[in-house]
């Protein structure tokens, strides 16, 4: 039997039963398109948290109170025990260690923002001038913080794009006077659009001089402290002078923690790839149970069709002929059914890309090849045992109708 007639004849079996054929299509496609859909959901995370991590610069350390256990909390969470503040004070000495170039000590609250009768609740980020070159920032409007002592209170803010539309929808913003909580701040610059940073979207955020903030939630610990250094290869040996300087600050007490992006960037990648892997095996044991369908649907077939297994017989049709038929079949429907699978499944990835726009939601090479060799090879491993009893059927007994 040539190739071309196998086909031929497989193609016409399948087409003959079209319902039976519908549904193992139909459990097919549900499992590649599964696969699809939740691979791209576990890579579209990896990828915004690691956009939202590299967007602050290659070259940044982060200062966080509080040391990091190998549990990932933080000590003395259960026993009540609370970690020791980062002070403006700790900020500052950072300055003195050799390889340093900038620092941005950060506060963060939420507290109303009012101009005129407008008013809404905003994020408020208390820090430095040196926030704009660390951050990567862009202005649309006016400047932003001035330079100077960091401990400076100044009565002056920076306001995003969406804050400036909607409490200054007539008029201009730089220049004029909001309420932020209880105290009055000049508008002095407007900040472009520039996505997302620490988790704040920037249209939607109001900047104040970190010693202002501090009195303004009357507070004196920050939240964390921004710092890049002036050559990445010092990288490793600022982090270690770092760690250093503040336990000394600290009575000898190592109680902050001092992480790199690159650290953060390989933990999240590590995390995310892993969630990715979880997903297309969770979303491969439907393939499974597709390729199970198969099995079952086809030896019904195999019973519906002794006559004409027999009638191949008697006409000189050998057992691995039989065999090679009825595989076809199987690994056709496997075959139509991976490509439907990736066309729902990839429909599925644009339509939650345009309800999340955020996210960059992409289904990874590997899953959707692995899914399609998945469909076929469960089409392969399933369609075996109904082939092989086709094969083994006796023609006289086949064509009386036997099974």
């Amino acid at each position: 039997m040539r190739f071309g007639d196998l086909l031929h004849l497989a193609s016409e079996s399948l087409v003959r039963a079209r319902m039976r054929s519908a549904m193992m299509l139909v459990a097919m496609a549900i499992g590649v398109a599964a696969v699809v859909v939740l691979t791209a959901l576990g890579e579209g995370a990896r990828r915004y948290v690691t956009g939202e991590f590299q967007a602050l610069g290659a070259d940044l350390l982060i200062v966080l109170p509080g040391r990091s256990e190998t549990t990932g909390m933080q000590p003395g969470m259960f026993a009540g025990e609370t970690p020791r503040d980062l002070t403006l004070d700790d900020a500052r000495s950072l300055l003195r260690i050799p390889g340093v170039e900038r620092i941005a000590p950060l506060v963060v609250g939420s507290v109303p923002v009012s101009a005129g009768q407008l008013s809404r609740e905003v994020p408020v980020i208390g820090t430095s001038s040196e926030f704009l070159v660390v951050r990567n920032l862009a202005m649309e409007q006016g400047s932003f913080l001035p330079a100077g002592q960091i401990d400076r209170d100044m009565a002056v803010c920076v306001i995003g794009s969406k804050v400036r539309s909607e409490l200054f929808p007539h008029g201009p913003a730089v220049g004029a006077t909001v309420r932020i909580g209880d105290r009055r701040f000049r508008v002095i610059g407007v900040l472009a659009d520039s996505g997302r940073s620490l988790g704040f979207d920037l249209q939607e955020i109001v900047v104040i001089p970190v010693s202002s903030a501090l009195q303004l939630f009357n507070s004196e610990s920050l939240f964390r402290i921004l710092i890049t250094s002036s050559d990445r290869d010092a990288m490793p040996r600022v982090q270690r002078a770092v760690r250093a300087q503040l336990a000394e600050r600290h009575q000898g007490e190592e109680d902050v923690t001092v992480v790199s992006q690159d650290a953060v960037l390989a933990t999240f990648n590590r995390i995310f790839t892993a969630l990715t892997l979880t997903l297309a095996g969770i979303a491969s044991v439907s393939l499974a149970v597709a390729g199970i369908l198969i099995m079952n649907v086809m030896l019904v077939a195999v019973s519906q069709r002794t006559a004409e297994v027999g009638l191949m017989k008697a006409l000189g049709a050998r057992g691995s002929q039989i065999t090679a038929l009825f595989l076809a079949e199987a690994v056709m429907l496997s075959l139509v059914g991976a490509c439907c699978g990736l066309a729902v499944g990839f429909a599925g990835v644009w339509v939650i890309g345009r309800v999340y726009p955020a996210l960059p939601l992409a289904p990874p090479v590997w899953a959707v090849v692995l899914a399609v060799l998945t469909a076929v090879a469960s089409g392969v491993v399933f369609g075996l045992l109904p082939a092989r009893k086709a094969a083994r059927l006796d023609a006289v007994v086949a064509l009386a109708g036997r099974r």
